[in-house]
């Protein structure tokens, strides 16, 4: 694990907030020299604490506010069930997240559509012709209260 001083953590948090200022805007900020900024950029990208910029994306403005939480329950949880199970929710384009629980279900997906009657063709077409699935249950967001790509460090 890499050690961090508190130069590093309020770089950290402005690369989080706006990784499009220049590394003289970051040096200003935290009273450090360019050079020195860029060296500590450069380290952390090295020690795979950033390990890449992203642009965000606002849903309603692509037509994707429809948000969903599906669990998914499989029938059997041999290895290779699971993995055959994961390879194929990484080709699906609609699920931006999968989370390998513990609980009443396997699987916790995070789907983004543009309305019900997507979701619906979307667990019509995709999800459900996956092999080795037992159950789902969805739930819709209704609201979202809060949401961060940030990590405080």
């Amino acid at each position: 694990m890499i050690k961090f001083d508190e130069k590093d953590r309020k770089l950290l948090a402005m690369l989080q907030e706006d990784s499009k200022n220049t590394n003289k805007e970051y040096a200003n900020k935290l009273g450090l020299s360019t050079t020195a900024v860029y060296e500590r950029i450069k380290r952390l990208e090295k020690s795979g604490v950033i390990t890449k910029y992203v642009a965000l994306v606002e849903k309603k403005k692509v037509n994707k506010a429809f948000v969903v939480l599906c669990h998914v329950k499989l029938i059997q949880h041999t290895k290779d069930n699971v993995l055959q199970f994961e390879r194929e929710i990484l080709k699906i384009e609609e699920i931006v997240e999968c989370y390998h629980v513990s609980g009443d279900y396997d699987y916790i997906l995070k789907i983004h559509v543009e309305d019900m009657e997507a979701y619906r063709a979307f667990m019509v077409s995709k999800l459900t012709a996956i092999a080795n699935i037992g159950s789902t249950q969805s739930t819709f967001i209704i609201n979202e209260v809060k949401h961060t790509t940030a990590i405080d460090v």
